[in-house]
């Protein structure tokens, strides 16, 4: 369970479903946020055959962006107006072949700070033979000011 973290700015949902939204691969893979709240975020992700790797399971890729998104907006959910995230290190374990109907990923803080941000997260699949957990991640998040459509790396 999430500590109770304090956001530091009323919207901060509302800026994370915002930013999701921009994130042509999570629109590319299906992918859904289900739910934010400060420290916490969820993102679904249905099974789709275009996602798989030669064995028929849901790629690493796959698996580790979901981990990775649902760990940076758990992130996003404690900075203030105008900040960003971006990853600059995490570390998944593949725990399980990715078989299921449908995948839950879930991020949350382990640790906030005024730059630097850990999260922990994890990726569940949904299927015939119930729920296992397939990945853990953990991910260092750095805090970075609001970026322009212009701005590169």
């Amino acid at each position: 369970m999430a500590a109770a973290w304090q956001p530091k700015t009323p919207d901060y949902a509302q800026r994370v479903r915002e930013s999701f939204a921009k994130q042509r691969i999570m629109a590319l893979f299906g992918a859904e946020l289900v739910r934010v709240e400060p420290g916490l975020v969820e993102i679904r992700l249905p099974f789709r055959p275009e996602l798989t790797q030669q064995h028929g399971y849901l790629h690493a890729a796959a698996v580790t962006a979901i981990a990775d998104s649902a760990c940076g907006y758990a992130a996003l959910t404690l900075m203030p107006a105008g900040a960003e995230v971006l990853s600059v290190e995490f570390k998944i374990n593949l725990l399980a072949p990715a078989k299921g109907d449908a995948f839950l990923a879930r991020g949350r803080v382990v640790r906030p700070g005024r730059t630097i941000t850990v999260c922990a997260g994890d990726v569940v699949a949904y299927g015939a033979d119930g729920e296992t957990v397939v990945a853990t991640m953990l991910a260092t998040m750095i805090q970075v000011g609001a970026r322009t459509e212009g701005d590169r790396a």
